[in-house]
């Protein structure tokens, strides 16, 4: 804001508190109506005249009607994804590496193709995959999910980590090496600690991008041993054939943002950090 007039000033304070309510405005109607009695919900108003949290019962109580779709399906999507997140930032920490760092032909078609899968239609090889996995015995299991996630995660991965690798200098590797530092003593204590920042920011990219996942989710997968959240949203029910499970849906959709608002929240410095990092052209 420094070298901007006042009436600068206020025409982009008024700009972002608009951007911020047409960000928010859905997840506020979301959160209203979850604290919604049935009842309620059909009034149509935007405040639930009294708060009730029964809709959160119902998912997250023992005697809770929809608690047997939601907290199995809740623990799938945390141990997949993280499992997910985990191996794709690690490989896409040697391949970002030696991408960044060595000279080879098709280097440039290397990271177009990994562009270009990231932008692959999923619903494309969802049938194949299903086929394929019945086959072999990786329907509806974890390793079935962890597999398909890593071409979401781990192209993305790939193409932002090499970014940030050629931020760092090449002489502070040279500089450790001469010093006697051999090759994996200068990568992992010279450029590790130095692209600790991008890798972070990297993880939680990919960690979004399988946590919001719901094609591979309801594609492969047929009963809670492995259903991820955003496809068990698909299988709530409500309490008559005529009743729609909207309180029910809109509070296990909080539920499941929370875990995303809480790392954004918690590691904005290093998510900002890593983003203009990588933004940065050397």
């Amino acid at each position: 804001m420094r070298g901007l007039t006042t009436k600068q000033k206020v025409w982009w304070t008024v700009i972002a508190v608009l951007v911020f309510v047409y960000a928010l405005f859905p997840v506020l109607s979301i959160f209203m109506t979850s604290l919604k009695s049935t009842s309620d919900i059909r009034s149509g108003t935007f405040l639930p005249p009294r708060v009730s949290l029964e809709n959160y019962e119902q998912i997250l109580s023992p005697t809770g009607a929809a608690q047997d779709l939601f907290l199995p399906a809740l623990r799938n999507s945390i141990g997949i994804c993280l499992i997910a997140t985990a191996i794709a930032s690690l490989l896409a920490m040697f391949a970002a590496y030696a991408i960044a760092r060595l000279d080879f032909r098709g280097k440039k078609l290397i990271l177009t193709t990994a562009l270009a899968v990231s932008i692959f239609p999923v619903v494309s090889i969802v049938t194949p995959l299903f086929n394929l996995w019945r086959n072999i015995g990786l329907y509806d299991t974890w390793p079935g999910l962890i597999i398909p996630y890593l071409s979401l995660t781990l192209p993305i991965s790939i193409w932002t980590l090499s970014a940030f690798f050629r931020q760092i200098p090449w002489e502070l590797e040279q500089a450790a090496q001469v010093d006697g530092a051999t090759p994996w003593q200068a990568f992992r204590k010279a450029i590790v600690p130095l692209a600790a920042p991008g890798v972070f920011t990297t993880a939680l990219i990919a960690f979004f991008i399988a946590w919001n996942d719901f094609v591979y989710g309801i594609g492969l997968t047929s009963t809670s041993a492995a259903r991820p959240v955003p496809a068990a949203l698909a299988f709530f029910t409500g309490s008559s054939y005529f009743e729609l499970p909207t309180g029910a849906i809109s509070a296990a959709s909080i539920v499941v943002t929370i875990p995303v608002v809480v790392l954004v929240v918690l590691f904005q410095r290093q998510i900002v950090a890593g983003l203009t990092q990588g933004a940065v052209k050397g």
